[in-house]
């Protein structure tokens, strides 16, 4: 094997949204980081390229062009490069998609996920497996803030689904081979260099063009908006925070949060669900402009609210995400406008 720093990680989906930005934070602050991402084409390539050429500007950045459900290539990587920490951000996302392309968050989100845990638990240096699940496996539940000691099998999409598998599959290696694993259930991430197919990239888009933006649930949706740097440093966090098994756990009254293996799971939101019509309103106030709005009704694989509640997260890690919505809004738009020069 290659020898690494003391600090070597793998960051999946590199390329994307939330990789790209955790990848950039981890490598100013001393880490090598690998970053793989398939570059496939869900949204705009263009715009994964431009986020990856920053990252290769460092000299502690290698990238990996490779697709998770590649089993061949993705034990050839686990076995040239001694990870010292993995972090899973790859997936086919967006609840919508997966009402039209169901095998994908087959193929990347289950067949790609037990590659990473295969990968690590044949490793003899990855010391922990952090991995992107979704507030999305909160489902049909109806009493917020959603807590992790909350029930979650009552999901409402395949993705959603999807998420709650990497749990318990991330639970079944930390049972079997004593892999210390933590799922974070992310709460609508957005900010600069956000997913195009995500509501503020496609209502500040639309309403620049003068165009109709389509506003599901006749605008009454609620969302824990959670801003990019705020799930970044919480990430950065959980990376060092490794889990041992709850001793106080119990198979007569199991807390869903823990396990006597080393197996975790936390909330990361902003816990200030706001309004879907509140959340256009900023962006309007912002661009100066009014939105021409095509009211809908619910899609099906939607939820009505969600809310997080973070307490678990500041109990490990001493950290709550706090960015203001309109704090977050305003970022994005600086950085939408200077991107594509609007």
């Amino acid at each position: 094997m290659n020898d690494t720093p003391s600090r070597s990680i793998l960051v999946t989906g590199a390329a994307g949204f939330i990789g790209f930005h955790l990848s950039r934070r981890l490598l100013a602050n001393g880490w090598a980081v690998t970053g793989l991402d398939n570059l496939n084409t869900y949204y705009d390539p263009t715009l994964k390229q431009a986020r990856l050429n920053h990252l290769n500007d460092n000299s502690n950045f290698t990238f990996a062009r490779l697709d998770l459900a590649d089993t061949e290539g993705m034990k050839r990587l686990f076995e040239d490069t001694s990870f010292t920490h993995v972090v899973n951000l790859a997936a086919q996302a967006g609840v919508r998609y997966s009402l039209e392309n169901p095998r994908s968050y087959i193929d990347s989100n289950i067949v790609g996920f037990l590659n990473i845990l295969e990968g690590c638990r044949h490793s003899e240096t990855v010391k922990h497996l952090a991995y992107a699940s979704s507030s999305s496996v909160y489902g049909a539940n109806t009493t917020y803030p959603f807590s992790v000691q909350h029930n979650v099998d009552h999901p409402v999409s395949l993705y959603a689904a999807s998420k709650k598998s990497n749990e318990l599959m991330a639970h079944a290696y930390s049972h079997l081979y004593g892999l210390p694993t933590t799922g974070l259930r992310f709460f609508t991430v957005y900010g600069p260099w956000g997913r195009p197919d995500m509501a503020l990239f496609l209502f500040t888009r639309a309403i620049l063009a003068g165009e109709a933006i389509d506003v599901f649930g006749e605008g009454q949706m609620r969302r824990d908006f959670t801003y990019i740097d705020d799930i970044v440093e919480g990430v950065e966090r959980v990376i060092s925070d490794i889990p041992e098994g709850n001793s106080a756990w119990t198979g007569d009254a199991p807390d869903p949060s823990s396990s006597k293996a080393p197996w975790r799971v936390h909330n990361i939101g902003n816990s200030d669900s706001v309004e879907l019509m509140r959340f256009i309103e900023i962006i309007e106030e912002t661009l100066g402009k009014k939105a021409i709005k095509n009211m809908l009704p619910m899609q099906p694989g939607d939820v009505r609210a969600t809310a997080a509640d973070v307490q678990s997260l500041t109990d490990a890690v001493g950290f709550k995400p706090s960015t203001p919505i309109e704090e977050g809004i305003k970022k994005f738009i600086d950085w939408y406008l200077d991107y594509y020069k609007s």
